[in-house]
């Protein structure tokens, strides 16, 4: 493909050779004078130095710090974005054909496939599931009784979803993950023991949510957990019974969510942060890396920190800690002049 086809695809502005041949598109460090790559974060123009990229996406207000000649600049207003698009231009693997029903899998009764349904082997369809049209379920995959998945949906091997759940349209779920497992509810008894308590409820995933891989929804104790529109999942994380996420929330990987806490929407997790159960936390907050969240959240904005606060008060705290030393040695040397004082 040409720069100058490139620059029409992403309505962008061309700056250099328009007849420039682009075979692949690569990242920034290894990329070679016939592939084009991308600056979005500012910690990678120091990249644009030494890139052997024939053609960098760079934002309309990107001013590099050399000249370099021999690379043809496509400016956009969204790198990033553009980038994600020319990724899908040139990926030539192209997507899984795979189609029918193997004759080596279960089948229960009263199932209901859509149109277009590929169901692989040795996976395992209880009584009265209901599969939307172009729904691809892969080998050794496990449906509990009655679950019902939407339309072009994509459930990777060796995904177990139990009784009942519901699966939205456009659900993509990787290896591994397990949907309407038991929560963890258990009473303690006077002498000590626990007593389960059942967990008659489900799951339920709306559309267009990605979940990733070795990933544990548990089903409500009663009534559903929810994982609103758009969501997006990374891998190993953990949401307990009866939790509610808004639409669009992004979740890093290693979260655990204990339940009933209620999620927003937009908001943004980030990895290995835990959050206690029965608390809420509105829409578009943005939280930290490895933050325990141990209370409420009411107001959007970034909250880091072993407790979630906000980032600036975090921050003022960590400046006073880091002080402490100082603040000690003019303790003592006061203490000095007092003693020497008297």
């Amino acid at each position: 493909m040409k720069t100058s086809e490139i620059s029409e695809i992403l309505d962008a502005d061309i700056e250099g050779d328009p007849e420039l041949e682009i075979n692949n598109v690569a990242k920034i460090e290894s990329a070679n004078p016939d592939e084009i790559t991308f600056i979005s974060n500012p910690l990678y123009e120091k990249f644009f130095d030494t890139t052997n990229a024939g053609a960098v996406i760079v934002s309309r207000e990107f001013n590099p710090s050399t000249n370099r000649n021999d690379i043809t600049l496509i400016r956009v207003q969204d790198p990033y974005r553009s980038f994600l698009i020319m990724l899908d231009k040139f990926d030539t693997r192209g997507t899984d054909e795979y189609s029918g029903i193997s004759d080596d899998c279960f089948m229960g009764n009263d199932v209901e496939l859509g149109g277009d349904t590929y169901i692989g082997e040795f996976a395992s369809i209880a009584d009265n599931c209901v599969i939307g049209d172009e729904t691809k379920i892969y080998p050794n995959c496990t449906l509990g009784k009655g679950v019902k998945i939407g339309s072009n949906c994509i459930i990777y091997s060796n995904v177990s979803i139990y009784k009942y759940c519901e699966i939205g349209d456009g659900v993509v779920i990787h290896s591994g993950t397990v949907i309407g497992s038991d929560g963890f509810g258990q009473a303690r008894q006077e002498d000590g023991s626990y007593l389960k308590i059942p967990q008659n409820g489900i799951v339920k995933v709306e559309d267009n949510v990605e979940i990733g891989s070795n990933c544990s929804i548990d089903r409500a104790t009663i009534g559903e957990t929810k994982i609103g529109r758009g969501v997006k999942i990374d891998n190993q994380v953990q949401i307990a019974h009866n939790v509610t996420i808004g639409e669009d929330t992004v979740i890093a990987a290693q979260v655990g969510i204990a339940g009933s806490t209620k999620i927003g929407k937009r908001c943004m997790i980030g990895g290995q942060s835990g959050i206690v159960g029965h608390i809420s936390i509105c829409d578009d907050v943005m939280i930290g890396a490895s933050v325990g969240v141990s209370k409420s959240i009411e107001k959007p904005g970034l909250y880091t920190g072993y407790r979630a606060k906000p980032n600036t008060e975090n921050l003022r705290a960590e400046v006073h800690i880091n002080n402490l030393g100082k603040l000690e040695d003019r303790l003592k040397k006061l203490e000095e002049k007092i003693s020497l004082s008297k």
